[in-house]
């Protein structure tokens, strides 16, 4: 009995088992992941963080006193600057100019005009004696001719070479005083000139002197006018000038009044999303300090060249962002939230990304029946994209179940669809303006501006 219960329930399992394979679907695709294409209104949108800046701006330069270059100070430091965003009256503080570069010059230029005073006073000593010596030579020249003047007289009843010899040392005499005087009188202007010469280098070296005296006063900078403080910051992705900060006496401005009716968002795009991104197209800012504003903008320029992220090997790109309308609660600086649309669409079909292969010329996808039983391999127009769908503009229909990864035997299939591609081509190789025109009226006809 026990036997027969035994064959009984290893017939009832077989049955069941084979029972269970003939049911089964008999192809590879049965694990196959579907999806269903949909149809409605599509959105192309690129997502970035930003800083507002504004467009236009009045400055603060630095002290027009530092540019002198009898100063000899090239470069100075912020020691201490205001809150960017920090309203300010006309005379009140921004910032304090380190003193230190000043303090190390004011030293040198003390020492300079010691230097130069005991320059001046050794010339006048030197050009004294000079020109004392020059007078005792003139005296004793005199001397020397009165001398010979002696001898002619006395000679009067020598032999006549005798008498010629007297008068010939009496001529050479008056010539030696003659030349003494006048040497005297470039000698007085020479010794003159270098007394001048050292008395002007003493009054440039206390000019300086004085000069950097007056530069602490301008050590503490003081707002010109009423207005809201930014902070200035040079071209590209330089850093802002604050506290700490070093620049060149040659740097245009150390803040800034922004005139905040022109204020832009400054975002940096990735190499990736920026061929997507294009001048005039629509922006939706938020700002993180105030959740609930939501302001409007669009790209207003795109950066040619692109620049690496610090301590990484990414690339972006600088993208201006202007800010449509005006707020009071806006300052400078404050971090935005902006979402690009790069592209909209009213009424079109999009399927997932990873839905959609390509291979040199070719964008496919796997069309399924709904229950995995047969595929083909459909050529498809694809169309505008974002970070999840793809719009197809021909090849697959709303409703169509789509594969989400190549089946088993996807290099037996054959293209199905290939007056698509023909068609794409032919689009392509039209002349410029018949393909500028024919995409105008399919944009006009299929998308539609927010």
């Amino acid at each position: 009995m026990i036997r027969r219960i035994s064959i009984v329930t290893i017939l009832v399992v077989l049955a069941v088992i084979i029972s269970v394979f003939a049911l089964s679907p008999s192809n590879d695709n049965e694990a196959l992941l579907t999806t269903i294409a949909q149809k409605g209104k599509f959105e192309s949108l690129v997502y970035s963080s930003g800083q507002l800046e504004s467009q236009e701006a009045d400055y603060i330069p630095v002290p027009e006193i530092f540019r002198d270059n009898r100063l000899r100070i090239w470069e100075i430091t912020i020691a201490d600057m205001i809150e960017e965003g920090s309203s300010v009256d006309s005379g009140d503080y921004v910032a304090t100019v380190d003193h230190s570069a000043v303090d190390e010059q004011y030293k040198n230029a003390m020492d300079e005009l010691d230097q130069r005073f005991t320059e001046y006073e050794d010339s006048k000593i030197d050009s004294n004696l000079t020109l004392s010596n020059q007078r005792d030579l003139i005296v004793n020249a005199q001397l020397d001719l009165e001398e010979r003047e002696i001898v002619i007289k006395e000679s009067a009843y020598e032999s006549p070479s005798v008498k010629r010899k007297a008068e010939m040392d009496f001529e050479k005499a008056e010539r030696k005083l003659e030349q003494m005087k006048q040497a005297y009188v470039l000698k007085q202007q020479q010794e003159a000139n270098k007394v001048d010469r050292r008395f002007i280098n003493y009054k440039q070296a206390k000019e300086r002197v004085d000069l950097l005296k007056s530069v602490y006063d301008a050590l503490t900078i003081r707002s010109p006018k009423s207005g809201i403080i930014g902070y200035y910051r040079y071209s590209g992705r330089g850093a802002a000038i604050q506290a700490n900060s070093t620049i060149s006496t040659r740097s245009p401005a150390i803040a800034t009044f922004p005139k905040m009716n022109t204020l832009i968002s400054t975002t940096y795009i990735n190499e990736i999303d920026i061929s997507r991104i294009k001048t005039g197209q629509k922006v939706d800012i938020g700002i993180d300090a105030f959740p609930e504003k939501m302001l409007e903008g669009e790209v207003s320029s795109i950066a040619n060249v692109g620049q690496l992220l610090p301590r990484s090997d990414a690339k972006v790109f600088e993208v201006k962002i202007k800010v449509i309308g005006d707020d009071e609660e806006l300052k400078p600086s404050m971090t935005t939230s902006n979402v690009i649309q790069t592209g909209y669409a009213e009424d079109v079909v999009y399927v997932p990304l990873e839905a959609v292969f390509t291979n040199d010329s070719l964008s496919y996808v796997y069309l399924s029946d709904g229950d995995g039983r047969k595929m083909e391999k459909q050529v498809i127009e694809p169309g505008i994209q974002n970070e999840n769908y793809m719009v197809v503009l021909q090849g697959v229909a709303e409703g169509d179940h789509i594969a989400l990864s190549e089946p088993e035997t996807a290099e037996s299939m054959d293209f199905q669809g290939m007056e698509i591609y023909e068609a794409i081509k032919v689009k392509e190789n039209q002349p410029a303006e018949e393909n500028s025109k024919e995409a105008s009226v399919a944009k006009t006809n299929e998308f539609t501006s927010k």
